[in-house]
């Protein structure tokens, strides 16, 4: 797959637009905000050099982080140590041991990352291991650049209606129209 390519020599080169190395001013407003989530079980998924797993760690979260690549998730293990870090397929959270219930999941650009014919595995296994009313934050591009990933609003409502709500969409950055989605876990006990 090229893309596991691309990431594997970015990591092994230092090249990581993406790892800032502070936590997005999104995620900080869910967890320190006027509203703050009270802590939980959080799951990081693509979570890179852990960044995001040592400020949840921080703030009194469980962490696990998944990402595919060996040198990210050694990187993650040194930045937060006491998170459960592990190498492995965000499609196929089930094989490498990950469950719930899970109460904040975290995505700084994986789902548009992934090959179109492997999204709908993700929105399976984020379903599968989220509480209900448990929050997604999701961080996608929405416009293509060259050779880039991308996702569309409409393909996240579509992909994820039934299992999850939208309940806010944020723009952020206008290059590659930068959007920020907050979804909720539907509560599948819940009658209609």
């Amino acid at each position: 797959m090229a893309s596991r390519l691309f990431f594997e020599l970015a990591y092994l080169f230092g090249f990581k637009p993406w790892d800032s190395g502070v936590p997005p001013p999104e995620l900080v407003e869910l967890v320190e905000g006027p509203a703050p989530l009270p802590p939980g079980r959080a799951l990081d998924l693509g979570c890179g050099t852990g960044t995001n797993c040592a400020y949840l760690l921080s703030h009194g979260w469980e962490v696990t982080g998944v990402d595919f690549v060996p040198r990210a998730i050694n990187t993650a293990r040194r930045k937060a140590p006491g998170a459960r870090l592990l190498v492995g397929d965000v499609t196929r959270l089930g094989e490498i041991g990950v469950d719930g219930p899970v109460d904040l999941l975290l995505d700084l650009g994986c789902f548009h990352s992934l090959p179109d014919e492997r999204r709908d595995a993700y929105v399976a296994e984020a379903a599968r291991v989220a509480r209900p009313e448990a929050i997604l934050l999701l961080f996608a591009f929405g416009e293509k650049g060259p050779g880039t990933p991308v996702a569309s609003e409409a393909e996240i409502r579509e992909r994820f209606k039934g299992r999850f709500e939208v309940v806010e969409v944020r723009p952020g950055m206008a290059f590659r129209k930068q959007t920020w989605y907050r979804l909720r876990r539907l509560d599948r006990s819940a009658p209609g």
